[in-house]
This record gives structure tokens, C-alpha cells and sequence, in this order.
């Protein structure tokens, strides 16, 4: 057929809905007189669908209803090739239309609300790889033109950010927009980083101390971008050649890497209400609980608010760097005398009482999953000399003592060191502490009418003897407080299930254990014998030669890592059949994971707040494929 026949002839491509809004309108292009090429090649401006309705009325609607049909056969938006010869309208071809995510969610729940489709089909149709630019915007399209790329990094946490540069946690004020840079991130950097709008390391990967806590905080991150090098005097970097001043603004994308000098414009996501109707869609579908990981009342708040089930995951290390809390921890790694880790500890249990109680009220008697003590010591102390001068003049010991104590803590191999379990083997009165503030804050917490589903968890479990004897010290603490108050609660002590060993003998750990929560982290670390802050520096030459097809830290291995996990559940189990089973991993918020622990019968995800409503999606969909299957 020939568009360029005559004046009645022309030649269009139109989508039967909005691809970029969702919006239930024709939307498209074309040309009188004209053939495909022309449309294409860009030599001609076509007219907008619309004008069609003037220029050619009966071929507008006869498209009209045909697009109509079309979209209600397929059950999915359409993008419709067409041509008109001497006033006859031809089909060409039609398929399924590519759409923003916005888009996709809008099409999808109205595609339902006008009968076309199931809710389940809805579910099925939105691409969960793209919702993260839902809730974290993107950037203006248009805007990139013109403004200089400067590097790429990898994608550590998603998201867009747009700020001056800033070198050193300190240097940031409250208010201010500003893009942290650093070599990499520690646990003192936290507060720096709340306060920030994005964040950038040199070093680690998408599962590295700066993303993790940037997936945690719903900021964006790059990692990785080995090209920035910071200068020692810490006022400017250079990427490939480039310099960059501190104060200088850049943009940073979270989904790819990309790093730009100068602003760019952003466009930032949204809760609609046809966001909120699918995720409800999606709750009642799932049989998948969906935790949230929650460290502050404030984490709670939003995860709860995206439709968490609870906290599967709260990391007290991290309640440790709010405010002046440091000090008093830092006080107690410091003290040589179990008198004076004691004193310490008094501080501690104070602070970790006010914390546990805020979120438990926030929680309204949901679940929370408490994992003490994790870190090694070496974490949590100073690094620079006015700190140490600082926590001297508090301890009232030389700077030396200090220095000395600090040489003496620091770990070779901090990932298979002096950490989790280990601790409290050393000093019991850790953990002992921490479990009489859970059970405290429960207990005055449900003295004030709320409600509470407590569950602990001991990290970093290698064999049954060492929980045994941690299990042991924590219930004596735990009797205590129920005699000091009279009063008890009910609560499940359990561990994380982080070690081969401890899943190749998890039937003996499921006698004494109420629950397994796989820190999938650490399992696949330990079953690849891979630093997973490292593997950046071949992971991607692994992938490019097909020796792996997914970095084993963002998706599970579920041949190896995988493999192990089946074997601890079906060992856990022949002990105690209904025995709860978690994850509390970054793999609790990845889809193609999310599918995997659907199909093994999972009682739980657990994943940072910002990644609940796509977990929620994820295990809708794995529950809808799984009763296809």
C-alpha cells in the first residue's frame, strides 16, 4: 500500500494510550502524502494523531475503534504502524507498546478498572527492574544534552541526585544540597550521609557499607568510580582528567552510574493513587510476608508507610552513630576492666531502651526482629587525631593509650574476624545488655497499652556450642528483668544463618534456635570466599566473559549459595516443621531472589523501606507464576 498515492493518502505510528502519562488517549503521529521512511528519516514534521480528526474524520474513527479492538485482544497497550491509501485505512503492525514506569503502573490498574484484564495480568504486565524510577524520579531526559559526563561509577543504590561537592562528612550542614565523595564509607560517616543528597566511593560495590546504608536512607549512590582520585588536602578530586573543586555541583545517577558536572533538572517520583490501588492488588496476591530493614523510628515510619509487615532486620551498630551515642560505646570498647565496660554499658542500655521503644510504638505490635552486635570493635573507634585527643579528655587517658588500644583492636580480616557471635563469647555482657533493653522497652511498652512481637537474633552462628552458650546468658539476663518487673512477654530468640557450617549442621542449631533469618550477604561471601566490598575489581570481567551472568551479591546463586540455603531449610525443618524461615539479606529486595524464596516456601523477605513496595510487587508476581506453574 502507498501512503504517498494521493492527498488522501498518508502513513502514522500511534500508541492507543499515553506511554509516557498512562493516560487512555491515542497518541502518535502522522503524515499525509507520505510514506514510513519519511516519519522516520525526520524530513518531514508529522502532525499529531489529533489532526487527523479534522484532515480525515471517518479514518480517525475507524483507526479509533480498531485501536480499540486491538488493545482489547492483546489485553495490553499497542503500538499501531498504519498507512492510508485513497481513503482506505491498512493495519500494518501492532505489538505491545513500550511505556515509562509511571505509565506502566496507570495502564495497568485502569486496564483492570475497565474490565480488559485481571488484576493478576496487571501484576504480571509492570517490569519490577523499572520501579525503583517510580519512587526515586530520574532526570529530565532533555536536560542531559549538553552537560559534560564525567565518569562512570557503579550503580550502588537507586535514584538521582543533584548537589555541590563535598569531600568529608563534617564539612556538611543541614539544608544544604551537597553530593558526598569519599574514598569509601564507615559507619562514623552515617550522620554525614543522612544529611546528604547523594553519595559517591571510589571503592566497594553495589553491596558495600556506602550503598547499603544509601539503599537504607532511599538516597541515591554511585560506587566503584575507581577514576576519582581525592586529593590529600581533601578540597578537590579529578575523574578522567577532570577537575573537580569542592563546592562545585555535579549530578549523579543512581541507576547507571553516570556522574555529570553542572545541574540537571530532575523529575521525582510519586505516590499516585493508582500506585497505591496496585499495591493493595499486590498485597492481597502475595503470600510472601514483606519485612522492612528498620535501624530508627524514622525507618519504620516509611516502610510501614510503603506497606512493610514488620522489621526483619533492625542493626543495633547502627543506632550506635546517631547523635553523641558513639562516645559511650566507644567508651566501653576503650575500657580495660569488666567494671568499667559495665559503666559503659549502663549508658548504652539507657540510649538502646529509648530507641527500642520508639519503634516499638511506631510498629503498633508488628513484628521486630533485633540483631545484636555485629561489628568488629575497630569499626566504631576514632580515626582522626582530634577524635582520639576527644575521647581522651572523656576517658581521661593519655592520647597514646588511645592510639595504643586502637593498634591493638584492628582486624587483619575484619569479615572473618573478632565480629557477630564472637563478641559476646568474649564479652557476654554485650549482649546481655541489649536483651535486657529489648525486653525492657517491650515490657514498658506494653505497660502503656501498646503491643509487641519481639524476636532476637544472634548474628555470625558457626555451631551449636557457641549458641548454646550465648542463648544461655541472654534467657538468665531475660528471667532477671521478668522477676525485676514482674512481668513477661512473650518473645523467640533465633539466629542468622550466615555460615556454610551453620547450614550444613542446621538441624542441631534448630533444636535450640526459634528461627532462621539467612543474611545472604555474609552466606555468599563465606561460600565463595569473595570480600564482596572487593569482588568490584573483577566482577564485571566475570560477567563480560560469561563466566558469571549475575554479580552473586544482587542476585542469589541459587546453584551454590542457593544450594546450601534448600539444605538448611530442609534440615531445620526435619526438626521443627514449622519453624520460620527469613530473609533479612540485600537479596530480600532483589525480584528474580524474591522468586527464588517464594518457590522454597519462605515465610518472609526482609529488605531496606524504600525497597518494600517493589518486594511487595516481586512476591506478587512470584505467587501468581508459582500457582501458574
Amino acid at each position: 500500500v502507498f501512503g504517498n498515492f494521493n492527498a488522501l493518502s498518508g502513513t502514522g505510528v500511534a500508541f492507543t494510550r499515553n506511554p509516557s502519562t498512562g493516560e487512555n488517549e491515542l497518541f502518535g503521529e502522522y503524515l499525509l502524502e507520505a510514506q514510513g521512511e519519511d516519519i522516520v528519516a525526520g524530513i518531514r514534521t508529522p502532525y499529531s494523531i489529533e489532526t487527523m480528526k479534522n484532515q480525515l474524520p471517518n479514518i480517525y474513527e475507524e483507526f479509533l475503534s480498531i485501536a480499540k479492538s486491538l488493545e482489547k485482544h492483546y489485553g495490553d497497550m499497542q503500538d499501531i504502524e498504519f498507512t492510508i491509501e485513497d481513503g482506505k485505512l491498512f493495519i500494518l503492525q501492532t505489538r505491545n507498546g513500550k511505556r515509562s514506569p509511571n505509565a506502566s503502573i496507570k495502564i495497568a490498574v485502569d486496564m483492570v478498572n475497565e474490565n480488559i484484564i485481571t488484576k493478576e495480568k496487571a501484576i504480571l504486565m509492570v517490569d519490577t527492574e523499572l520501579l525503583p524510577q517510580v519512587f526515586n524520579g530520574t532526570f529530565e531526559e532533555a536536560d542531559i544534552v549538553g552537560k559534560k559526563f564525567l565518569g562512570k561509577g557503579l550503580p550502588g543504590s537507586a535514584g538521582v541526585a543533584v548537589g555541590k561537592v563535598v569531600l568529608s562528612t563534617d564539612k556538611i550542614k543541614e539544608g544544604e544540597s551537597v553530593i558526598l565523595v569519599r574514598v569509601e564509607t564507615s559507619p562514623e560517616d552515617i550522620k554525614g550521609m543522612s544529611l546528604a543528597k547523594g553519595i559517591v566511593t571510589v571503592k566497594g560495590g553495589a553491596t558495600s557499607h556506602g550503598a547499603v546504608v544509601a539503599r537504607g536512607m532511599g538516597k541515591c549512590c554511585v560506587t566503584g568510580c575507581e577514576e576519582i582520585k581525592i586529593d590529600s588536602s581533601e578540597e578537590f578530586f579529578t575523574i578522567n582528567g577532570e577537575r573537580v573543586q569542592e563546592g562545585e555541583v555535579i549530578s549523579i545517577n543512581g541507576y547507571n552510574g553516570d556522574i555529570y558536572k553542572g545541574a540537571i533538572k530532575l523529575k521525582m517520583g510519586e505516590l499516585s493513587e493508582e500506585l497505591k490501588e496496585f499495591l493493595e492488588w499486590c498485597k492481597e496476591i502475595k503470600t510472601l510476608e514483606v519485612r522492612m530493614n528498620a535501624d530508627t523510628p524514622t525507618d519504620v515510619i516509611v516502610g510501614k508507610g510503603f506497606g512493610a509487615e514488620g522489621i526483619g532486620l533492625c542493626r543495633t551498630e547502627h543506632m550506635f552513630f546517631e547523635d553523641e551515642k558513639i562516645w559511650s560505646v566507644r567508651e566501653m570498647i576503650i575500657a580495660n576492666t569488666k567494671e568499667d565496660r559495665d559503666k559503659a554499658l549502663e549508658k548504652l542500655l539507657e540510649l538502646q531502651k529509648i530507641d527500642f521503644k520508639k519503634m516499638l510504638h511506631k510498629l503498633g505490635g508488628l513484628p521486630m526482629n533485633v540483631r545484636l552486635l555485629d561489628p568488629p570493635f575497630h569499626e566504631f573507634l576514632p580515626k582522626t587525631e582530634k577524635d582520639i585527643q576527644k575521647l581522651a579528655v572523656l576517658l581521661e587517658k593519655c592520647p597514646k593509650e588511645i592510639e595504643s588500644r586502637i593498634k591493638e583492636l584492628k582486624e587483619e580480616n575484619p569479615m572473618l574476624g573478632h565480629r557477630g557471635c564472637r563478641l559476646a563469647i568474649t564479652f557476654p555482657e554485650i549482649y546481655e545488655m541489649q536483651a535486657r533493653a529489648i525486653i525492657e522497652s517491650a515490657i514498658e511498652c506494653k505497660g502503656e497499652g501498646g503491643s509487641c512481637e519481639i524476636e532476637i537474633m544472634i548474628p555470625f552462628i558457626g555451631g551449636i556450642s557457641e549458641f548454646k552458650y550465648i542463648k544461655e546468658g541472654i534467657l538468665k539476663e531475660i528471667e532477671k528483668v521478668f522477676n525485676e518487673k514482674n512481668e513477661k512477654i512473650d518473645y523467640k530468640l533465633g539466629t542468622m544463618m550466615e555460615l556454610p557450617r551453620a547450614c550444613l549442621i542446621a538441624n542441631e542449631i534448630a533444636e535450640e534456635s526459634a528461627f532462621f533469618s539467612f543474611g545472604t550477604n555474609d552466606l555468599t561471601q563465606t561460600t565463595y570466599g569473595i570480600s564482596r566490598d572487593d569482588s568490584i575489581k573483577f566482577i564485571d570481567h566475570y560477567k563480560a566473559k560469561n563466566i558469571m551472568k549475575r554479580d552473586p551479591f544482587q542476585s542469589i546463586d541459587t546453584r551454590g549459595v542457593g544450594k546450601l540455603i534448600v539444605l538448611a531449610k530442609e534440615l531445620g525443618q526435619s526438626v521443627k516443621p514449622n519453624i520460620k524461615i527469613g530473609v533479612c539479606g540485600e537479596h530480600g529486595g532483589d525480584p528474580k531472589s524474591i522468586e527464588y524464596f517464594n518457590d522454597l516456601g519462605f515465610n518472609y523477605v526482609s529488605c531496606s523501606p524504600f525497597r518494600v513496595p517493589i518486594a511487595i510487587v516481586a512476591a506478587a508476581q512470584s505467587a501468581i507464576l508459582k500457582r501458574m506453574s
